[in-house]
């Protein structure tokens, strides 16, 4: 840690570069606020850079600051974070017309600390919120590019092998009528090496036992899902809203987890994507895995955002 650094939970003191490229594209139907002017409104990028800065998830590390009092002296400002901003928007000109695309974020994450998971959770928290700003939504699917080469497995302490699960029990005693059958696809473009580490991967899911994510089957498939559309039969999801050089794309070999996630909400979807790349990590993997997951029924009784 260098002079004067002021540690932060969940950062890699003395580390402010980016590991990797970390994206989310949320699909559904958005009705927006009747109040929201989107001519003079923030729009989503501005949302989800004040929701990160708020939150303390934000690295805005950089410019000086001149303070004359007695002289002139300069001081860094900003703080570290779990990411830096990159891009944001409701629209993308990579994705089909026909999708469901309601908006993307893109960030640049930095080093974690050896007992914490990718930031995909609070990254995923951050994106619902700023879309909640903008309309209600009704999510269907949602596509992460989770940069697995940032997470060094052999740096993680016997109490931590797998990070996410420390924080499992939050999902504990929640709303049984929650729990939502999903299926969870992870490709790995041109690199093939997600065919091997799946079913260990699966193997290692439930040791020690989560209730988050239940995995009823697992399947490999070397032929994206509907063609264009990862989201099967339902036209909600396309093709990621993300260049092929952010993740050794196009799409091509894939492994798919069939099973109920105890809530369909951006919290327990974040959670099971900074878990399997964790599992992804550890068997292997050393390159950015495109997960995508998409709801197979109705919406519970009581839905959650």
């Amino acid at each position: 840690m260098t002079s004067g650094e002021v540690p932060r939970p969940g950062l890699a003191p003395g580390l402010h570069r980016p590991v990797g490229t970390m994206s989310a594209a949320l699909y559904g139907e958005l009705r927006p606020h009747p109040w929201r002017d989107p001519e003079t409104a923030q729009d989503a990028y501005i949302l989800f850079h004040d929701r990160s800065l708020a939150m303390g998830w934000l690295d805005d590390l950089g410019g000086t600051v001149r303070i004359t009092a007695g002289g002139v002296e300069e001081r860094p400002t900003g703080a570290p974070g779990l990411w830096g901003m990159n891009d944001a928007g409701q629209v993308h000109p990579l994705a089909l017309p026909e999708s469901s695309l309601v908006a993307w974020f893109q960030v640049g994450v930095e080093p974690v600390a050896g007992d914490r998971p990718l930031p995909v959770q609070p990254f995923l928290r951050c994106a619902a919120d700023t879309v909640a700003r903008i309309g209600e939504l009704r999510l269907r699917a949602v596509q992460l590019l989770l940069p697995v080469q940032g997470i060094d497995a052999s740096a993680r302490p016997a109490y931590a092998e797998l990070p996410a699960l420390r924080t499992a029990g939050w999902f504990t005693g929640g709303d049984p009528r929650a729990s939502t059958p999903v299926r969870v696809t992870l490709d790995g473009g041109q690199d093939p090496s997600i065919r091997t580490a799946a079913p260990r991967m699966r193997e290692r899911m439930g040791r020690p036992a989560q209730e988050v994510f239940a995995c009823g089957s697992l399947s490999l498939d070397d032929e994206p899902a509907g063609g264009d559309n990862p989201g099967g039969d339902d036209p909600l999801a396309s093709r990621p809203p993300f260049e092929d050089h952010f993740w050794n794309g196009p799409a091509r070999y894939r492994a798919t987890f069939h099973g109920t996630l105890a809530e369909w909400s951006a919290d327990a979807l974040g959670w099971l994507g900074g878990l399997l790349a964790d599992l992804a990590a550890r068997h292997g993997i050393t390159t950015p895995l495109l997960l995508t997951a998409a709801r197979l029924e109705a919406e519970p009784t009581e839905a959650r955002r």
